[in-house]
């Protein structure tokens, strides 16, 4: 056993705290939380007004004009048909727009503070251990401060990817910078650019295919927590996820889980094939 007079507990000045914020600053996490949903249910209806069929051309054009390669453009395109074939369609559209919600954000935020990084060392290594921290966290936790501060449903789902997608954005950018050859750097300036043109000009462009690889990981990692997500309120194919644990229902759990794989297989490919469309030729 261990010994009682070592023992303390933090929960109740956590939960002073979580109460002292809803008090103070309830009217900005009111308006956090409609900024969220608004945006959210904006992306879901968008994604629910296209034809399934207009899926499978985009994603076939884009992985055609990208790679290609006809048959393996053909086949990940027609791969969508079979979530629709499981009658989950409209709870896939409203995964991927929790998913695009988050992504969207998560680059908003993490692009100009991976540019900081980049250029401020000092911010650098005060940003550093804490993407260490959230890369190294279990992802159920991130579940606990956005439900503690927006309590149940989509919004803080959103926040919950949010947070847990970030870090690779933030960081494949900073190193994209990073690796710009000096030697372009030092012609760039020679030739009397700013550091602003340099940065937009320059450094920018040659980092692309590195922050388009931050784009893929931080997607792929958002639709990593689809089924977590789905425990605060984020329904969705999490959603029949959960169920078909909770009733032990083996085939309706298979179906929702091969739709999310096949949602990810998509995605993957396709960000994966416009971050090679941006590599400078060898």
């Amino acid at each position: 056993m261990f010994p009682e007079h070592f023992t303390f507990h933090v929960a109740e000045q956590v939960n002073n705290f979580v109460d002292w914020l809803l008090d103070s600053y309830a009217p900005l996490f009111d308006a956090i939380s409609t900024g969220i949903l608004t945006m959210l249910l904006r992306i879901n209806e968008i994604l629910l007004m296209v034809p399934w069929w207009l899926y499978m051309i985009i994603v076939f054009v884009v992985l055609f004009a990208t790679t290609k390669k006809l048959i393996a453009s053909l086949t990940l395109a027609i791969l969508p048909m079979l979530i629709g074939a499981f009658e989950l369609w409209a709870l896939a559209m409203e995964s991927l727009a929790v998913v695009l919600t988050a992504v969207i954000i998560s680059l908003l935020i993490g692009i100009p503070m991976g540019i900081l990084m980049a250029e401020i060392n000092s911010f650098a290594v005060v940003i550093r251990p804490i993407l260490d921290g959230m890369q190294t966290m279990p992802s159920f936790v991130y579940l606990i401060p956005a439900m503690m501060l927006f309590g149940l449903g989509k919004v803080p789902a959103v926040l919950a990817t949010l947070i847990y997608s970030l870090p690779p954005v933030i960081r494949l950018t900073n190193m994209g910078l990073r690796h710009v050859p000096k030697n372009i750097e030092e012609a760039a300036l020679a030739y009397g650019a700013t550091k602003w043109q340099l940065l937009k000009e320059v450094r920018i462009p040659l980092a692309m295919p590195s922050i388009l690889t931050g784009v893929n990981q931080t997607t792929m990692m958002a639709l990593a927590m689809v089924v977590v997500a789905s425990m605060i309120g984020a329904r969705g194919l999490g959603q029949e996820v959960l169920l078909s644990i909770n009733r032990i229902d083996i085939g309706r759990g298979f179906e929702a889980g091969l739709s999310v794989v096949v949602m990810a297989i998509v995605i993957d490919r396709v960000t994966q094939s416009i971050a090679k469309k941006w590599e400078p030729p060898r």
